[in-house]
């Protein structure tokens, strides 16, 4: 079970990084070449969700990986 859990860590890591890309690219990216009323949720795109969702499942796939979650 315990490598199953590191393994997964891997994958959120994975599913982090390209949250944090999808939602920039294909999200905010557009909005700010919009620009116009648009720009408010461009902003809070880049530079409040994308980091909160990547970080945030990032550091979970971090912990898996090294262990945290693992039954003693």
């Amino acid at each position: 079970m315990n490598a199953i859990k590191r393994i997964l860590g891997i994958v959120w890591i994975g599913i982090g990084l390209y949250a944090g890309y999808y939602l920039f690219i294909n999200q905010a990216l557009p909005m700010w070449d919009k620009g116009g009323t648009d720009l408010v949720p461009a902003i809070i795109y880049t530079f409040i969700l994308a980091p909160i969702i990547a970080g945030g499942m990032s550091i979970l796939g971090y912990y898996a990986l090294s262990g945290e979650y693992d039954e003693k």
